[in-house]
Formats: structure tokens, sequence, C-alpha cells
């Protein structure tokens, strides 16, 4: 029985997440409402005592060493202790309440979005405003209710360092070191088939490496996309270490797309530079296992793999013909050359990411070596921006009407604003639990916020019904009730997690009963109360979910995803045209497109919230997520793919010869790029059928291949190294075009509604998420 309780339990709570918060606030929470209500003799002492007990235990768990749990449980209890005053001051006075609800709610659910630490607390922090203004009192109270909600913060700051500390982890950055080791080893494996083709043990390490990378990169992504939020803090190390998820992601699908070639000496230098990739990265996964380790060995293997790209290039200037006649940069002819440089460009592609993989680890583990007074002063490691500027980035992204999080978090401070106004117009005894309510059950959209609304009914109803049943049979002896409290507590900190909203909703109604009845005893009058302030507070929620945005995140996800493409399609354009000119006489002046990298960036923020909602969100999925998730991945890919061009040109000396040729094919190549991505777009917002991919232009290929060998040649008559530059942005743009086909298969699906068994009645080849 024992061995099977602990097989559920680890099941159901992996790692022992609410366990660990429920078994914390069982003894704490009871303890302290004892000492402000027995030995203090302060009934407002002990319920803030009680509740602020609740939100900063079982309503918030903050990650990473105990050293910054710390300093964030005791800047959360700080953080409440202003919101009680301010809470206290206005609630006296109904319509500044409500509109100090509204104003507090929308800032708290807003700057959710600029770190994981604060989203993690948003619920504390509005638990600690919606007490107070729902409870009218004087400034006078203000010290009793502060210093309750201080003892609830002392006692956890103390409880999560000794009862039952949680372990010091970070999933994301687990996963993102296997993910490391396990590409490095494929690499590696590459290089072993590529050079022995017809040997059955490279063919078996190969495919073994293969599927090991594959799964260690799921298995990142499972842990990134585990939670509503982005995990990530402010901090330097966290953000350095978060970006590695999508260069990781991205370097999985280059080296998919990389197919091995018999011996040559073209695959030899590929080779090199896939070897000095491998080690680049293992030496990343030891820095990021152990941050104190040798920065120097990752340092000199990023110098290796820099040396081997540099031969590469070399190689590759040899293998365009000298002197090409212009006759014979036929089709066929252009179609060779490009094909024959196509290895040289998927390592000088490879050898980016992974040179930006380097330089994340390299700001990390600088960022985790600073010593206190450099943390406190804010001193960033050079090529990171301090963490107001990411905050203020991270915010600046979301202003937009199409976000998903500001919509949230304008429904949210709406309805939150309305259930005060509510509770105070009506004069229901206890208005606290409309607003509450109303936080429990609102959602993203009015289908499952009516879903929610009537789970919380039968879950209250059923708590209400055992523990009418209890505190009928109990009477008056306030000793048992003291006894069952902890055991309330603690069911009701499992069974959210465990068992089911519903037995969540009944289990804390149970201790709500049990509770107000130590307090002033009532009886079982105390449930009907609670049911209706529910009802009271669901409805509010629902008619809010119906009035503002009711399709949800599944119509979010398609517009944020819409909108990343194309932004994303213009970066990459503007990023050619940038490299196209950028060494021209005729081009002095220009400037990196940093307004469109910062555009495309905030798209991909929006499309990271509504994603999640998207995930998060109940009920059917219109698309499949595996759909869902390849078009999400292909945002990442085509922004990354312009950040690789301006790399591939960043420094870049002039040197002789026309480029008005090469730059007319780079920038129609651009266009065209781009204007299919718009019609993509359209498409994934259901106003056009999903266009198919655009056929290689083998003509374009010749008449770039002409330019170069025309007009980009040095005084032996071979290419320059800018023409190989040249023919590598256009490989850029074609490598994006070939992506279009692995995008229009997932975009098809969701278009026929298929992954959840509901047909769809939309148009053929138009997406019924949209519809």
């Amino acid at each position: 029985m024992i061995t099977a309780g602990r097989t559920w339990l680890r099941e159901h709570d992996p790692g022992y997440g609410a366990l660990r918060r429920a078994a914390r606030t069982a003894p704490i929470m009871p303890a302290l409402f004892a000492l402000g209500d027995k030995v203090i003799a302060n009934p407002v002492l002990a319920t803030f005592a009680a509740f602020g007990s609740f939100a900063m235990l079982l309503l918030v768990d903050f990650r990473g060493p105990i050293k910054d749990r710390l300093l964030d449980q005791g800047a959360l209890g700080l953080a409440c202790a202003v919101l009680i005053c301010l809470a206290t001051l206005v609630s006296r006075t109904t319509w500044l309440s409500a509109l100090s609800m509204g104003v507090v709610a929308f800032v708290v659910l807003f700057l959710g979005v600029v770190s994981s630490v604060l989203v993690g607390a948003t619920t504390s922090l509005l638990l600690s405003f919606i007490l107070p203004v729902s409870l009218p009192g004087s400034a006078a109270s203000i010290p009793d209710r502060v210093a309750g909600w201080g003892m609830a913060a002392g006692a956890s700051m103390i409880a999560i360092s000794v009862l039952w500390p949680s372990p010091t982890r970070d999933p994301v950055r687990a996963s993102a070191i296997a993910a490391c080791r396990a590409l490095a080893e494929r690499l590696s494996s590459w290089v072993g088939y590529a050079m022995s083709p017809g040997d059955a043990d490279a063919v078996t390490a190969r495919r073994s490496a293969v599927t090991r990378a594959d799964q260690a990169i799921q298995a990142m992504e499972g842990e990134f996309f585990a939670v509503p939020y982005r995990p990530t803090g402010l901090s330097t190390e966290a953000r350095a270490t978060i970006r590695l998820v999508d260069e990781l992601r991205w370097l999985n699908s280059i080296v998919l797309r990389t197919t091995p070639s018999p011996p040559s000496p073209a695959s030899r230098d590929v080779s090199a530079v896939k070897l000095a990739a491998a080690d680049v990265l293992g030496h990343v996964a030891n820095l990021l296992e152990d941050p104190r380790g040798s920065r120097e060995e990752l340092r000199s293997a990023l110098d290796r793999m820099r040396e081997a790209l540099a031969g590469v290039e070399r190689a590759a200037m040899n293998l365009i013909p000298p002197e090409l006649p212009r006759a014979a940069a036929s089709e066929a002819s252009a179609r060779q050359i490009v094909s024959s440089l196509d290895p040289s460009f998927r390592a000088q592609e490879l050898g980016f990411v992974v040179a930006q993989i380097a330089a994340n680890t390299d700001f990390a583990v600088a960022a985790f070596r600073r010593s206190w007074i450099e943390r406190l002063l804010g001193h960033q490691p050079g090529g990171l921006q301090g963490p107001l500027a990411a905050a203020e980035e991270r915010a600046t992204a979301q202003i937009a009407r199409d976000s998903l999080w500001l919509q949230n978090s304008l429904r949210g401070a709406v309805a939150l604003s309305l259930a005060v106004l509510v509770s105070q117009l009506s004069g229901v005894q206890h208005g606290f639990w409309v607003a509450f309510g109303t936080l429990s059950v609102l959602r993203s959209n009015a289908l499952s916020t009516g879903q929610n609304l009537v789970r919380a009914l039968i879950g209250t109803a059923a708590g209400f019904v055992i523990g009418g049943v209890l505190v009928y049979l109990i009477g008056t002896n306030t000793v048992v009730l003291w006894v069952l409290l902890p055991v309330a507590i603690l069911f009701a900190g499992l069974a959210p997690a465990t068992i089911s909203f519903v037995a969540g909703q009944a289990a804390f109604t149970l201790t709500l009963l049990i509770l107000f009845n130590l307090v002033s005893p009532a009886g079982w009058k105390i449930g009907l109360v609670r049911i209706e302030d529910v009802a009271i507070g669901g409805a509010v929620s629902l008619g809010v979910g119906i009035l503002f945005w009711p399709r949800g995140a599944t119509a979010a996800l398609s517009r944020a995803l819409a909108q990343a493409y194309v932004a994303g399609a213009r970066y990459l354009a503007a990023a050619v045209a940038y490299g196209a000119g950028c060494c021209d006489p005729a081009g002095a002046g220009s400037s990196p497109p940093r307004r469109q990298a910062v555009e495309a960036a905030a798209a991909s923020r929006r499309l990271d919230v509504a994603f999640r909602g998207y995930l998060a969100e109940h009920g059917s999925k219109p698309a499949p997520l595996a759909s869902a998730a390849e078009l999400v991945t292909g945002v990442t890919a085509a922004r990354l793919a312009g950040d690789a061009v301006l790399d591939l040109w960043d420094g870049t000396a002039a040197s002789p010869g026309d480029r008005s040729a090469a730059r007319r094919e780079l920038t129609i190549g651009a266009e065209t790029v781009t204007n299919w991505y718009e019609h993509f777009a359209a498409s994934l917002t259901g106003r056009e059928p999903v266009p198919e991919p655009l056929a290689p232009d083998e003509a374009a290929s010749g008449r770039l291949v002409d330019a170069v060998t025309r007009d980009l040649v040095g005084s032996d008559g071979r290419a320059t190294a800018t023409g190989v530059r040249v023919i590598w942005t256009g490989d850029h743009l074609d490598a994006v075009r070939r992506l279009q086909t692995v995008l229009v298969v997932p975009a098809r699906s969701a278009a026929s509604g298929g992954g959840d068994g509901r047909r769809s009645s939309a148009p053929a080849g138009r997406p019924t998420w949209s519809s």
C-alpha cells in the first residue's frame, strides 16, 4: 500500500514540489494563526498571518541557489507589505478601491513578462492586495496587517531553508548541457561516417548519435515549454543560458540537413570544422556544468574552429573556376558550382551558431563569477545588456494590440476591479472570496472560464458538504478543529496538483470552513457564504471573458505566428541588403538593420507567450501540437538566418569589383522569399490558402555565379572572399526558401483540423484555428 502510494505520488507530483510546499504550510499556517489569535489575541494579525503563510509558502516556490531564493522570498515579503499598506488606505472608498485593484492587477500581471521570478510570484502579490482591499480598514490597522504578513514572510524564509529545502536545480540548464554533449557526439559521428562511408560500425555509431541528439533536443524543448511562461529571470547568467535553447534547436536542424558526402579535399576541410565545433560544444557543456572551470579551454577551442572555417573559405574560393567564361555560366554549370560550395556554406552556418553558443556560455560564466559588489552595482560582462535594459525590451515587446500577455493582463485587471466593485456594492459577507474566486477561474477564453466556473462551484459545494458534516459532528470542540486544520491544509496543497482543480477547490473550502469556525464559530453556514461568493466572482470572470477576446490563445497563436514570420522575413531581407552593399563604395554609410532585428525579436517574444498559452489552454486543439511546434521552430530559423547573414559580413573590408549585378540578384531573391512568407502569414490567419513552396530558381543562381565570376575576382583571376560571401548569402536565402517545404506540411495539417479528432468546416488550405 505504501509503495503504491509513493508510486502514485511520484507520477502525479514529479519532484514532490506540491508535497514539499504543502508539508511546509501545514504546520506553519496553523502555528502562526494560533499565535496571533490565542497568544497575541489579535484577530486581524492572525488573519493576515494565516493568509500570508498560504501566499508565501503554498502559492510560490522560487528556484535556484538557496541564497537567491532567500533574497527572492524577502523581496516578495517587502513588496506584499507595500501593497497591503496601499490597499488598506483605499479600502474604505468603493470607487477608489476598485480602480486601485485594476491598476495594481495590471501592473503585477503585465510585469510578469520580464522575469519568471516575477510571474511565479504573481498570485501571491495579487492576494496581498485583494485581502486588505476587500476588508475595509483604517490607516490605524496597517501595523497589525503588515505585522501579520511579516510574521508569515519571516517564517517562510526559515521554512524554505530548513524544512525540506528544494534541491538547487535548473532543468533548462541541465537539459541544455545534455543537448550540447549529444550534438557534439553527433558531429563527431558524422566525421567518422564521412571518412568511412562503408564502415558498418561508423553507420551504427552515427544512427545511435542521431537518436540520442534528437532525444536530448526533445527533452530540452519539453523542459523549456513545461511552464506557461518563459523560464528565465533578469540575471545575466539566466538570460545568457536561456538563449542557448533557440540556438541549440537551430543547430540540430542544421545538422539534420547535412548529408555526409564521400571523402574529398572539400569534405576534409568541412570535417575539420565539424570536429572543432564538437570540441567547442564539449567545452560549453563542461563550463555550464561547472562555471568555475577554465574559460581559456573554451576560447582555445573556439580559435581552432575559426582557423578551420578560414580554411574552408580558402578552399571555397578555389572551387569557383578562374575566369569562368560568361557563356559557361549556364544553369547546369551554375548548379554545379553552387552545389560544390554547399558543404562549405553548411560549415560556415554551423560555425556561426556554435560560436554564438560559445559566446553566450562565456557571458553566463563571466556573470556567475562576478563579485558581490559587482552584482550589486549591476556590472555586466561585455556583450550583454543590463537587467533594466532587458526588462524594458521584454516589456516593450508585449505592448502591441495582438499581444496575448497584454490582453490577459488587461482582462485580469478589469475582472478583479469589477469583482471588488461588485463585492462592495452588493455587501456580501466575505467580499475577499469574490475577488479570489474571479482570480481562480479566469482563463484565456470565455469557454474555459465557464468550464472552470462550473468546476469551481462543484468543488466548493463538495467541500461545503464534507466540511459542513464535519463541523456539525464536531460542534464546538475546537481542539478537534485545530487537529484537523493541518491535515486540511496539507490536502489543499496537494489536491490541485495531484488530483484535480475540483478537488483543490473542495479542499480549500474545507480549510476555510475550519479556519473561520476557529475565529468565529458559525458552523456550516460559512460554507453557503463561500459558495455564494465564488459564484459571484466566477460570474464576473465569465462576463469579462466573454467581453474581452473570447477566442482565446488559439486565435492569438495564429496571429502571433503570422506576425513573427513577416517580421523574420523582413529582417532577413534587410540583412541581405546590408550584406550586399556594406563593402560596396556605392553602399557607403549603410548600417545594420537594427530596427528590423528588434521587431523580429519582439514578434518572437509575443509568439513564445502565445504558444505557451496555446499549450496551457484546456480543451481540444484545432492544430496538432507537433504541427504548431514545427511552425514555431520555423520562426526561429528565419530570424537566426538574418543574424547569420549579418555575422557573415561583419568587419568585411572593401575589395575591388562591381557589386551591382550581385546586389540586384540578392535583392530580387530576398524580395521573392519575403513575399512568399507574407502570403504564408496570411494563410495562417485564414485570409489565404497555404501557398505552394517556391521552386529552386536555377536561372537566378546562374546570374549570381556569373556576377561573381565576372565582377568579384582578384588579380589572379579567382573569386575573392567577397565573392564567396555573396554566394553564401544567396545560400542563406535558399535555406530559408527550402524551409518552406517543411512549413507547408504542418500549416496544411492545421488547415485540415487534424490531431484532435475534430472535423473542420473551413475552406481547404485555410487553418481551422483562425476560423
